[in-house]
């Protein structure tokens, strides 16, 4: 493996939070993601790079998916990278609780897309209304997601379903050693089926699931309910 530009995780700190920097572009960001880090924005124009000391990731197989959200999958139409800038700008938007998404993000992260790296998977509604969403970076066997979001006048459950949909496009690939990974667990991501794992066991993880190839991000998910 390429060496990490944020040296070995034995020398890390014992935060969430393992260095900044002033540099930000798509090659560092490719091999952040390899050595189990990822960008937010610090302060003072400086990027702020993470590798949680408890990560927080979907084992395949452990997806929650109730009634009521079974239910309501049958109302949405998931589609794959048809809407990225969408996705990404509704996942961006200020008017957010907690929006960290800046210009930066947003520009690097429509680099990775146009190289075909950074996905978004979509649920829509019956009359053509991008409801709901997420996007994240594709290494290998690995899945990154990096932000989701909904409208919540048109899209109840509707980044929920986008998750069914997610899940259902890695899994067909085999979901031996491929991994998922949320960045934290939060209370609504645990009643999905996050769990939460160290960073040293993330890390291990992380290691075998590079070695598999990526998924077919061109199958066609333009079904109702991709769950």
């Amino acid at each position: 493996m390429q060496e990490s530009p944020f040296g070995a995780p034995e020398g890390w700190r014992n935060s969430d939070l393992i260095g900044v920097s002033s540099q930000f572009d798509s090659e560092l960001v490719l091999s952040a993601y390899r050595h189990g880090v990822f960008p937010m924005p610090a302060h003072r124009g400086l990027m702020g790079w993470y590798s949680p000391v408890r990560r927080g990731i979907l084992p395949l197989e452990g997806l929650r998916v109730h009634r009521s959200l079974a239910k309501m999958a049958k109302r949405y139409e998931v589609r794959v990278d048809t809407a990225f800038d969408q996705v990404l700008s509704a996942c961006a938007d200020p008017r957010r609780t907690g929006a960290w998404i800046d210009r930066d993000i947003r520009s690097v992260y429509r680099e990775l897309h146009r190289l075909g790296v950074v996905h978004s998977v979509e649920a829509w509604t019956a009359d053509g209304q991008l409801a709901g969403g997420l996007y994240g970076v594709s290494i290998g066997g690995l899945f990154a997601g990096e932000s989701m979001f909904h409208h919540p006048e048109i899209g109840r459950d509707a980044s929920k379903v986008a998750l069914m949909g997610l899940v259902r496009l890695l899994s067909a690939a085999g979901t031996e050693d491929r991994l998922l990974d949320v960045q934290w667990q939060t209370s609504h991501l645990e009643t999905l089926g996050v769990v939460e794992v160290g960073r040293r066991h993330y890390l291990r993880l992380l290691e075998r699931a590079l070695q598999l190839p990526g998924p077919d991000w061109s199958v066609d998910l333009r079904v109702p309910g991709a769950g």
